[in-house]
């Protein structure tokens, strides 16, 4: 059905709809891989932003040498649309998840993080009696202190315990800045960054000094990549919400040189007063919370409150001329929590709608 519409107009289009501009995307995804790949690192973006093997391929097209995911379900989408190289970033545990890993290992060449024995050992007995090798990256905690093995003798310990294991083979190890992303003073903030790539630097070292392989070291989101692409020890960055450049990454952490991409298309559905609207797209459209959206065309239209169906504007000077009917874009303030409320995203180039990608990755949580 949606396909059909290929070749309408925006603003012919029933709302509340997510939109790319494909023009400023495709820009997005070309600043991204020239910036990492001149400071020679590897580009392997994470897929939550956008959770569409669509996108992923065009990322590769681009330069990306894989994509990073967050549960296996999402690995497992990507592989079905034949993206072999997938950094599963995240802990699997559970007999059925491992067996899952050990499966997908036979059709596509994953690699997990692990942070504890107990997640390793599992997954290689499984591994090893499909006949699969799955590959394996330590995740160190470098001062997020979310998940992640102790930095040092732990780091090596764990390291040597999976070298010792069949099933599994140990490619690296990596971290995430992620309590770093918003640092307001630029020199603070980088020199925190460097503090944490220098964690893994020595990790790394105690791992090459005892004969253990980590020709991997994976680290960096949107909001930090372009100082974390400048550390020596890092061999691959996984920022991947930048090609949507949402105005979390650019006001909040300072990212550069990126444009808007994401947008939802919505309709003014009442004016009850000359300093306000309300719109169709309310908090079932798109997250608010960590960086409010941008009216887009129209500044001197704020959004002021959101509620299940319903967003408010509030209006000055020209934004007054809104009328009931009128079609309004919101610029998307975070995509990775505005995605997952959508089935499809609707690609334009000057407006025309070109492309309608189905959003696979939607609701797999498992």
């Amino acid at each position: 059905m949606t396909q059909s519409l290929i070749g309408t107009h925006k603003q012919e289009l029933d709302t509340p709809i997510l939109c790319i501009d494909l023009e400023t995307m495709d820009a997005n995804m070309k600043s991204m891989s020239d910036f990492i790949l001149s400071r020679g690192k590897e580009w392997r973006p994470h897929q939550k932003c956008h959770k569409t093997p669509a996108i992923a391929w065009k990322q590769m097209e681009y330069g990306a040498t894989g994509v990073t995911c967050g549960k296996v379900s999402e690995a497992e989408v990507m592989a079905a649309a034949g993206i072999e190289d997938i950094l599963i970033a995240n802990m699997i545990v559970g007999k059925r998840k491992v067996e899952r890993v050990a499966a997908l290992c036979q059709h596509a060449d994953p690699i997990v993080a692990v942070d504890h024995f107990a997640q390793v050992e599992p997954l290689a007995a499984a591994c090893h009696a499909r006949g699969v090798l799955c590959r394996v990256i330590i995740e160190v905690n470098i001062g997020l202190d979310r998940v992640g093995c102790r930095p040092g003798k732990d780091t090596l310990e764990l390291a040597q315990g999976i070298d010792r294991l069949e099933g599994v083979d140990l490619v690296g190890i990596m971290g995430y800045e992620g309590h770093l992303l918003c640092i307001p003073d630029p020199v603070e903030k980088r020199e925190k960054i460097e503090h944490g790539m220098n964690v893994l630097k020595h990790c790394r070292d105690l791992l090459l000094d005892a004969n253990l392989d980590c020709s991997i070291v994976s680290a960096g989101g949107t909001g930090s990549y372009q100082i974390t692409s400048d550390c020596e020890s890092v061999t691959e960055l996984q920022a991947g919400g930048g090609i949507f450049a949402d105005p979390f990454y650019r006001n909040q952490c300072g990212v550069v040189g990126l444009e808007y991409a994401l947008t939802v298309l919505a309709t003014v559905v009442s004016r009850p007063a000359l300093e306000r609207a309300v719109l169709d797209s309310g908090r079932k459209t798109h997250y608010p919370d960590l960086e409010p959206p941008i009216v887009k065309g129209h500044p001197g239209a704020k959004v002021t409150r959101v509620s299940a169906e319903h967003c408010q504007l509030d209006l000055e000077g020209e934004a007054r001329n809104l009328k009931i009917g009128d079609k309004v874009e919101l610029i998307v303030g975070y995509a990775d929590h505005t995605t997952v409320l959508h089935d499809a995203f609707y690609g334009f180039r000057n407006d025309i709608l070109e492309v309608v990608w189905p959003i696979a990755g939607r609701g797999k949580l498992q």
